[in-house]
């Protein structure tokens, strides 16, 4: 901290005569504070830059071929994800779903069938999906909680009614602002879908990125290392949602 710097912070809330020599001493005093003491320091200078982080998510899962592999990539990396899942698919991979937790990444309320046309049919339809959905979640690991979701498609375009539903029932609805493009871009390999990751996420400070982890994602696997390695020498810090 620049002398001046040190003795405003010190000086804050201090009512002492503001002659010169009181100055000099309590702008020495400070300095040989905070230099035996960084921990005097105030948290805002420490908070000065603003954080970047990411947000990995995956859809779709669980799946056998993907999810695993994934989660060995953010295993080896030391990086948490959040998954939105497919209630119908966590019946024969209920050990994926609690290794998916006990690795302390978040897991969400995606859909049960993600059949766009009966779920939202209706804001019930909608709402016994995700009900329904939680249950599976549940019944796979009983001591989750969460209230995560995420509308199959994105909540773009959709009734008014169904987003007040989800959020009237006490779901955090969970968007993205970037993707690779992995679930709309047919035989798109892992450079391109690097590519599209960075395209779509500009020059932003908060990503949320999706990504899938359902079946025959092998490209998402392959481009998810360069991703991590890319945002962390960026400076980024991973999250979950």
């Amino acid at each position: 901290m620049h002398s001046i710097e040190i003795f405003s912070f010190c000086m804050k809330g201090v009512r002492l005569p503001q002659t010169e020599s009181m100055k000099a001493f309590f702008c020495t005093l400070c300095a040989l504070v905070l230099a035996l003491f960084p921990a005097c320091l105030p948290q805002r200078t420490c908070q000065a830059q603003e954080q970047k982080i990411v947000y990995l998510t995956f859809d779709d899962g669980p799946t056998d071929s993907t999810t695993p592999k994934i989660l060995d990539i953010l295993k080896e990396n030391d990086v948490k994800a959040t998954f939105f899942v497919i209630g119908r698919q966590i019946g024969t991979r209920k050990e994926i779903l609690r290794r998916t937790i006990a690795e302390g990444h978040k897991v969400g309320v995606h859909s049960y069938s993600h059949e766009y046309a009966s779920i939202y049919s209706s804001a019930k339809a909608l709402l016994d999906d995700a009900d329904k959905c939680r249950r599976a979640i549940l019944d796979a690991a009983p001591s989750w909680s969460g209230n995560l979701y995420r509308f199959p498609g994105g909540e773009s375009g959709l009734k008014q009614e169904l987003s007040k539903a989800v959020r009237g029932a006490g779901y955090k609805v969970c968007g993205w602002n970037a993707s690779v493009e992995d679930a709309v871009s047919p035989g798109a390999d892992a450079d391109k879908l690097f590519e599209n990751a960075l395209r779509t996420a500009g020059d932003k400070d908060t990503i949320i990125l999706l990504l899938h982890d359902g079946v025959g994602y092998k490209e998402t696997i392959r481009c998810l290392p360069r991703l991590i390695d890319y945002y962390k020498k960026e400076g980024f810090s991973f999250a979950t949602l």
